[in-house]
C-alpha cells in the first residue's frame, strides 16, 4: 500500500474545491488521483475533514475473556485448544482454534506435549 498523503495537501484540495474548483481540476493541479479528490470532497461534505485511522483495529475479542482463559489453563494444565474453544463457545465467544493459539502465544503461553519417555531411552525423562 502506498503511503498516506499529507493533511496539508488534503486541506489545500478542500480549500480549492470550496473556492469553486472541480474535483478533476483540483486533482490535476495538486497532482493527486481524481478518485482521491472526489473522495476527499465527499467526506468533507459529510463533515469529515481529517483522514480516518489506517490499519487494523487494536486488540482482540479474547482480551475481555483473559481471566476466564487463564483460569481454564490453571484449572487443567493439560487442556487442549479444542477444549478451550468449546468452553469459550459456552460463554458465547465464537473463535477458531488457530486464532486462540495465536492469542495465547502472544501472551507467552505455549503448549508442548512431551512424551514421558524418549523412544531411545529405557527410563522416563523429566
Amino acid at each position: 500500500m502506498a503511503r498516506a498523503l499529507s493533511n496539508d495537501l488534503r486541506s489545500r484540495v478542500l480549500a480549492a474545491s470550496a473556492g469553486g474548483m472541480s474535483a478533476r481540476s483540483a486533482a490535476a493541479q495538486f497532482g493527486i488521483g481524481i478518485s482521491t479528490a472526489i473522495a476527499w470532497m465527499a467526506s468533507a461534505r459529510q463533515g469529515q475533514l481529517t483522514p480516518v485511522k489506517q490499519g487494523r483495529r487494536g486488540g482482540s475479542r479474547l482480551d475481555a475473556h483473559e481471566i476466564f482463559i487463564v483460569g481454564m489453563i490453571e484449572e487443567a494444565k493439560d487442556i487442549t485448544l479444542n477444549e478451550m474453544v468449546l468452553r469459550l463457545e459456552e460463554k458465547s465467544v465464537s473463535i477458531g482454534r488457530s486464532a486462540l493459539d495465536v492469542w495465547l502465544r502472544k501472551r507467552g503461553w505455549t503448549f508442548k506435549k512431551r512424551p514421558l519417555m524418549h523412544w531411545s531411552r529405557n527410563e522416563p525423562t523429566f
